[in-house]
């Protein structure tokens, strides 16, 4: 790859890509003042995946930062286009991996879009869904505040965090057998309920966790160390997100409290009360106290939801929309060794006609139609807002599906806010967006 640069208005504009170090530094080494180019990466900056950043410093300061990307690319949106659509779920669940269920359910709900069931998704699969997203948030917070207390020096956050986060997987592994990229959200509802005994636990975690953020509060709040390192820096405005396309907790830290979750609701967060937590500082620290009191208003929806969830109201109700043709079963019955179907639920199925079975057999090997058209949904992720552009055929795989990645979007605001500023700020800006490369590189 060779680096390219052009004379613009604003002087020489460089591109830069994948093996093309040597071409950087004799792009630039020809200019009249003094300059250091250095190569960030590629590595793990706070980012949960692979980025390369190119500096430009004038001694201690950042004059031009540029991002490259590209070095976790996993083809996830092309090779959904050979798949089935509830098969295209075990994809899109691993592009942001610390949030897989807001990726899961932003797909599907565009699949419903297009399928027009959207009303008839059954209403405790959607309590469901929204208790596991917030559950997900929660654990895509911690990480995030867990890594970037790490990069700043300080690892008491990171083992609390990592030990707060490990509460929320136990839980996912719980109820869906597995830990992340769990393809639970399915086109129609959820794969199956909540396991016996889910409830008692999740109600523990609730039990738990309040006085854990606490101690995580006492830790960063008001630590001097901390706020030296986070107030006044990267500091990107309200007109700076808007310009940008930046959503999530870094334009809430500006100001605006934009959540689509309010502002677009969806799987009936109407119906809850929470608030959405703003800050006006516009750097590092708001984007940190923002999160924090995100978490909190999560623990808030989680409660609602369990009480909705164990109530006598939906107790026994059907997770899985009630169209054979669309829905796969979601009454699963494990065996006594906790691995499999029970005999009891083979015979069941394989008992009750060879037409059913027949029929069951041909939707999940070739899958179910999907009427011609295009459709987007969106949801409020942890990093902002996530959608997905789903486009069909009228076949039994996707024709095409494209995200709208916050993590990507968000990048943007790199040069915004590093630029300016000194060197040793760049690893708390880059942490103070959040950004996974999984959701960047899909």
């Amino acid at each position: 790859m060779s680096t390219a640069y052009d004379e613009a208005a604003e002087g020489k504009v460089f591109t830069v890509s994948g093996n093309d170090w040597d071409e950087v530094v004799g792009a630039v080494s020809g200019a009249d003042e003094e300059r250091l180019v250095i190569n960030m990466g590629p590595q793990h900056p706070s980012t949960h995946g692979v980025l390369r950043l190119v500096l430009t410093l004038d001694g201690e300061t950042v004059t031009e930062a540029r991002t490259v990307i590209g070095y976790l690319h996993t083809g996830i949106e092309k090779n959904m286009e050979f798949r089935t659509w509830t098969q295209g779920t075990t994809f899109v669940t691993r592009m942001d991996y610390l949030s897989p269920i807001f990726n899961e359910t932003a797909y599907c709900m565009g699949v419903e879009k297009l399928l027009g069931i959207t009303d008839r998704i059954p209403e405790r699969a959607q309590v469901i869904r929204v208790l596991m997203m917030e559950l997900n948030r929660i654990s895509s917070h911690l990480m995030a505040i867990a890594t970037f207390g790490m990069e700043l020096g300080a690892t008491t956050p990171f083992l609390f965090g990592n030990r707060e986060r490990e509460l929320v997987l136990d839980l996912f592994e719980y109820i869906t057998g597995l830990r992340m990229n769990m393809a639970y959200i399915r086109p129609g509802g959820v794969s199956v309920d909540l396991p016996a005994g889910a409830v008692d636990k999740i109600g523990e975690f609730l039990k738990i966790m309040p006085g854990r953020i606490k101690d995580m509060r006492k830790m960063l709040d008001e630590n001097p160390a901390y706020t030296r390192r986070t107030k006044d820096v990267a500091y990107l405005d309200l007109t700076g997100c808007m310009a940008l396309g930046v959503t999530g907790p870094v334009l809430r830290a500006a100001g605006l409290p934009w959540d689509l979750r309010k502002s677009q609701p969806y799987c009936g967060y109407e119906t809850y009360e929470f608030d959405v937590p703003i800050e006006k500082t516009c750097d590092v620290y708001g984007r940190y106290l923002v999160r924090m009191a995100e978490m909190e208003q999560s623990l808030k929806i989680i409660s609602q939801a369990l009480d909705r969830v164990s109530g006598a109201e939906l107790k026994g109700q059907p997770v899985m929309i009630e169209d054979k043709k669309i829905g796969w079963p979601a009454q699963l019955a494990l065996g006594p060794d906790g691995f499999g179907n029970s005999p009891d639920h083979i015979a069941h199925i394989m008992g009750t006609s060879m037409e059913a079975l027949i029929h069951h057999f041909k939707l999940v090997t070739e899958g179910f139609r999907v009427p011609a058209g295009q459709a987007y949904a969106a949801v409020e992720s942890p990093r902002g807002e996530i959608g997905a552009h789903v486009v069909s055929d009228g076949g039994t795989r996707p024709y095409r599906v494209h995200f709208r990645d916050p993590s990507f979007t968000n990048l943007q605001a790199i040069p915004a806010t590093c630029e300016g500023g000194m060197i040793a700020d760049v690893i708390a800006a880059v942490a103070s967006l959040d950004p996974v490369m999984g959701g960047v590189d899909r």
